[in-house]
């Protein structure tokens, strides 16, 4: 009989076990969980404020303290992470047709009615980034009336409305001035200035008189320099020629130029008087 109690309380303990342990590992890989563990790991701190679509395994948070924000997917298998000035808007729609609307240097586009039945609810986070402009999160799927935790469209587009006043909240201030690039090394390295060898001291020399080393100094030989001239010959006569004279000189006659040009004087022409006859016959 002992025995019999002892098994009872063995297993009775053993499914007490497994059963503490099953909850725990439901509660630790509860899909909002997971992805509140990732948004804090990626943003070095808890996010302020998360946003949850419940099924679909993402979420999106943002973390004021660190100045940035991030998004998950896969139930926070991955993640991808913005600055907070890098969001530019959020939409909200309702079946397709957007009801909200926020945009950077653009008037909120306020909710305007109430929905209360709706096939989709979706929230749509735009970013800056080339790559992954936009994040969308379905709130809301015709398919979550199953679910038993599952919310009403119109408490999903609440908590959306929230989320669209923050957006407006964070678009609405002025962006930081950007941080000036980082001069390339190259400019720094011309312009470094010549590095100078330190001087080596040198041991003092002892004194000399100046008597002593102006004897001592090896004299400079007379630099030799030609003759500007040849030699003069002194006993010459200063009255005579320096040349020898040529005596084929003093036998040929000197040289007689001809007048081409022979002048005719006037006198020698005949008077105009004189001339009786005419040049020319007038009979012809």
């Amino acid at each position: 009989m002992s025995e019999l109690w002892r098994l009872l309380l063995l297993v009775t303990l053993s499914a007490s076990a497994v059963t503490f342990v099953g909850s725990a590992a439901i509660w630790f890989m509860d899909e909002e969980r997971r992805i509140r563990r990732a948004l804090r790991h990626v943003l070095k701190g808890a996010p302020e404020t998360v946003i949850v679509a419940k099924g679909r395994g993402r979420g999106a948070g943002f973390n004021f303290t660190t100045n940035q924000a991030a998004v998950a997917w896969d139930s926070g298998a991955w993640c991808l992470i913005y600055r907070i000035d890098e969001l530019m808007g959020a939409e909200l729609s309702v079946d397709g047709q957007v009801i909200g609307r926020v945009f950077r240097g653009e008037p909120r586009r306020a909710i305007d009615q109430i929905v209360q039945q709706a096939a989709q609810v979706t929230l749509k986070l735009i970013f800056d980034d080339p790559r992954h402009p936009d994040f969308e999160l379905d709130l809301w799927l015709e398919s979550d009336q199953q679910h038993r935790e599952s919310r009403s469209p119109a408490n999903a587009i609440q908590e959306a409305n929230r989320w669209l006043l923050r957006a407006d909240a964070i678009v609405r201030r002025p962006l930081a001035p950007k941080a000036k690039a980082a001069p390339s090394s190259e400019p720094a390295i011309q312009a470094r200035p010549p590095v100078v060898e330190p001087q080596v001291a040198r041991a003092p020399q002892p004194y000399t008189p100046a008597l002593e080393a102006v004897s001592a100094a090896p004299q400079a030989r007379p630099a030799a320099t030609a003759p500007l001239f040849d030699e003069i010959d002194t006993t010459a006569d200063p009255l005579e020629a320096p040349w020898e004279p040529d005596e084929d000189l003093d036998d040929d006659p000197p040289l007689t130029l001809e007048k081409t040009y022979k002048p005719v004087s006037k006198a020698a022409r005949p008077p105009r008087d004189d001339q009786d006859e005419l040049p020319f016959d007038l009979d012809d």
